[in-house]
């Protein structure tokens, strides 16, 4: 596609309805995007032994993550060198010592070089050389992991993982802080949820500040109705009822934008979250036993909501959890919602995560389908003739420049989905390079 078409698809208060409808664009940002970006593969908590391993995707490309006999984390395309088979099938689990494909038991090491073939002396005379690259397993170009969370970039050329997440590695630092010793592991199992709409929709959504009080207007109205009836309102109905804040509420939140689409909202500091319920008080002894009352209060205080990190999801600190978004095609996307313990804090810290997983992210919340519901929706709308530009216009022009990105002047604003299409749009104009621009 010719840059100059691409070019006119992204102005500065608007985007084309192609940029999530458009197939051929849609392969074009598996190669430019997901071809080049660092993407979150998974956490090493989930492949703790050498063997173990967990699959997904980076794009449109299926992938391993593995422990190595060397106790290093490699993530590898789940392909065999042989007929081109899938040596694991999706999911998790432990391969033992190497390899094994299915088809005709070829075998690796883990991390992924060719280790055998049977009948090798039917190799004889031909160009079969177990030390080329050709007949092993092929390995990501990059993979760097920032306290325990692995991401993989199938560009060997570009910044590295800490240069490219920015200011938004302070969200993976606050959710790593809130245990005292500083780890958190994959618990609890996770959701998935098959969304029918484009990927871009979902990461504009966790910014849009716009849209809680009335996409979520039923969630929050049976919350509060509930609320009256049993004369208080417990937590399972506080975080519901959250969404109905009126919008001078939503104006105070402060938007951050930066370099290659990341961002997140937060709220001023709170020093009151330390001790406002049993739960939080337990968790706040427990870590200022580890680090001091002042410590512990700045962490628990952090008053952060989603964070973005474009091309692979949204880490939540308060309830420990990684909402990571996995492109399938131009109007499939698939949302898994990983939850995290944080190691040796309290048992109630996880069960509220818990909790609030279950009420607000899973398939039969009363929280998750609104949403699900609106970006199919939007999908569908954009299909028909009512229009061809999805507007952006809200706030802009007020966003304040600051050294590493932008900061909104009001809670409403577009500054993040203005943000992101920059980033779209450096990509796909500019493959092979990371995308670093002005909103």
């Amino acid at each position: 596609m010719p840059h100059d078409e691409l070019s006119r698809l992204v102005r500065e208060d608007s985007v084309h309805k192609r940029v999530y409808t458009d197939p051929a664009i849609f392969e074009l940002e598996m190669e430019r995007i997901y071809g080049q970006a660092w993407i979150y593969v998974g956490h090493e908590s989930q492949v703790k032994a050498p063997g173990d391993y967990d699959t997904t995707r980076i794009g449109d490309q299926d992938v391993i993550m593995v422990r190595a006999a060397d106790g290093s984390v490699k993530v590898l395309y789940n392909r065999c060198a042989h007929k081109g088979a899938k040596l694991v099938a999706e999911g998790s689990g432990c391969v033992g010592k190497f390899f094994r494909c299915p088809y005709h038991a070829w075998t690796y090491q883990l991390d992924g070089t060719h280790l055998s073939a049977p009948l090798r002396s039917g190799f004889e005379g031909t160009c079969y050389d177990p030390t080329h690259p050709d007949f092993s397993m092929r390995a990501l170009a990059r993979v760097e992991s920032y306290r325990g969370f692995v991401f993989a970039s199938q560009s060997a050329q570009g910044i590295d993982l800490r240069t490219f997440l920015g200011g938004v590695v302070s969200s993976i630092d606050n959710l790593c802080d809130r245990s005292p010793v500083g780890e958190v592991e994959v618990a609890g199992g996770s959701f998935r949820v098959l969304q029918q709409s484009n990927w871009k929709v979902f990461y504009e959504n966790l910014s849009d500040t716009m849209h809680a009080r009335v996409t979520h207007e039923s969630s929050f109205t049976a919350a509060r109705e509930q609320s009256r009836e049993i004369g208080e309102m417990p937590f399972e109905l506080l975080i519901m009822d959250g969404n109905g804040e009126p919008y001078a509420f939503w104006e105070k939140l402060e938007l951050r934008a930066y370099h290659h689409g990341h961002g997140y909202m937060e709220g001023i500091f709170d020093p009151g979250a330390a001790t406002r319920d049993p739960v939080a008080a337990e968790h706040f002894a427990n870590l200022s036993a580890a680090h001091g009352e002042d410590r512990a209060r700045a962490i628990l205080g952090m008053n952060r909501h989603n964070t973005i990190i474009y091309g692979s999801g949204s880490p939540h600190t308060v309830y420990q959890q990684f909402r990571v978004i996995r492109p399938l095609t131009v109007d499939r996307t698939m949302i898994e919602i990983q939850l995290f313990r944080c190691k040796d804090a309290p048992a109630a810290v996880f069960d509220r995560a818990l909790t609030y997983a279950n009420l607000i992210n899973s398939p039969s919340s009363n929280v998750m389908p609104d949403d699900v519901e609106l970006y199919r929706r939007c999908q569908e709308g954009n299909g028909t003739r009512g229009g061809d530009w999805v507007s952006l216009h809200r706030y802009l022009g007020t966003d304040r420049a600051l050294d590493d990105g932008w900061v909104s002047t009001n809670g409403t604003s577009e500054l993040p989905m203005r943000n992101q299409f920059a980033a779209w749009k450096a990509y796909m104009l500019a493959p092979g390079t990371e995308a670093r621009h002005a909103a």
